[in-house]
């Protein structure tokens, strides 16, 4: 088959897809397209095509716009260009119509379930709230964001999501090419910086500005490596914790496990519900995490910590246990994960999740253990991006 790479398609935008796309159908092929939007007439230039069943393209024209469209608040949210927003160009409203879309349409081909979802709006609205951003250094030194689906740096002069003045400095400077710069601002406003750079095939850390974060979040203030995990949202935190909190219901004296504990965010929600007469099992896999999580609650002695890999760990956890809380990486957590859960007879579980694929998957296979989703909801943790935050309580 002859590739379509670089032609120029005039097709009508149809649904919106997980990935930050839209489908679109030519001479029989699907085509993913990016910055356009459902209903909308353009013209696509292909980008990527591997001689499949479909091809990925840029909507380079707008023939026919949507009345959702709007003008990107970044002129580097366009075609090939930055690849780091999805949807600068549509209302904030309808990105999360379009979140919700692709939620309920994930649930129902994945895990056959069928229901609606909102997707909410977080405090802060939709720029200014990017905490966390990891820039690379381009061939002249200037640090930027990769284009989508590529190597090559589109350099920045400011990022209109991230929080403001989080940039600055490091978008003022030069740097060796190809090092990364993760960048965190933390819940007291101050600025950390950390250079990676590739020296004879090793990888060498430079913490430039700062590198212990405070944050604040469920009653607590928490100290914790600038750059581990942390939701990337301000208001991200708080709000995840209140909805596990709310749905956990994990009883005084009972047991609980925090899986993917990060440095212990849930697992301070699930302490305080079972009280000290209770036990929290958190697990997760990064030691810095755990030493991290090991003293922020180390005034809720019925927390306990284990370091390892969630599937390891839990074959010798102690059964049964009364509610379940996991946040697994993007991935989801698989069916041995699901499996130990299963094994440990919770009568609740909240699964936190960031992937609506993922979560599906998983769903699925905790549907054919007997678990049923009961509630859901969803956030806009990340505007501007396909990403969104799904909270799932399953009994």
């Amino acid at each position: 088959m002859t590739t379509w790479q670089g032609r120029v398609l005039e097709v009508e935008v149809g649904a919106v897809a997980h990935g930050g796309h839209c489908v679109a159908r030519a001479d029989g092929r699907v085509v993913f397209v990016r910055h356009a939007l459902p209903g909308e007439h353009v013209r696509v230039e292909v980008t990527e095509d591997n001689g499949g069943s479909f091809c990925r393209g840029d909507a380079v024209e707008v023939l026919k716009p949507s009345p959702e469209r709007v003008t990107p608040p970044c002129p580097l949210a366009a075609p090939g260009a930055c690849g780091g927003c999805d949807w600068q160009h549509a209302a904030p409203s309808y990105q999360r119509e379009l979140k919700a879309a692709v939620v309920a349409e994930q649930l129902s081909r994945l895990a056959g379930i069928e229901r609606e979802v909102v997707v909410e709006e977080l405090d802060g609205g939709v720029l200014d709230w990017r905490s966390r951003v990891r820039l690379v250094a381009g061939r002249d030194g200037r640090a930027g964001l990769r284009a989508h689906h590529s190597h090559r740096v589109v350099a920045l002069e400011d990022c209109p999501i991230a929080v403001p003045g989080e940039l600055t400095d490091v978008l003022a400077r030069r740097w060796r090419p190809g090092s990364e710069l993760e960048v965190t601002s933390d819940g007291d406003g101050r600025t950390h910086v950390r250079e990676l750079s590739t020296v004879r095939g090793k990888v060498r850390a430079r913490q430039l500005s700062g590198g212990v974060a405070v944050q604040h979040a469920a009653g607590r203030d928490w100290r914790l490596d600038a750059h581990g995990f942390w939701q990337v949202h301000p208001a991200a935190a708080s709000t995840l914790a209140a909805v596990v909190a709310e749905w956990a219901e994990a009883p005084s004296g009972g047991s609980a496990w925090d899986l993917y504990a990060g440095v212990g965010l849930f697992a301070s929600v699930l302490a305080s519900q079972v009280g000290e007469s209770g036990r929290v099992l958190a697990i997760e896999s990064g030691r810095r995490a755990v030493s991290d999580g090991e003293r922020n609650l180390e005034d809720l002695p019925q927390v306990s910590w284990q370091a390892g890999r969630v599937e390891d760990v839990l074959s010798a956890a102690e059964k049964p246990v009364d509610v379940v809380v996991l946040d697994p990486p993007r991935k989801g957590a698989g069916k041995p994960v699901v499996e130990s859960i299963v094994a440990g007879q919770p009568d609740r579980i909240v699964y936190v999740a960031c992937d609506p694929a993922a979560l599906a998957r998983d769903l699925a296979t905790f549907a054919s253990h007997g678990y049923a989703l009961t509630a859901l909801r969803a956030f806009d943790a990340f505007p501007m991006t396909h990403h969104v935050e799904c909270v799932a309580l399953l009994s």
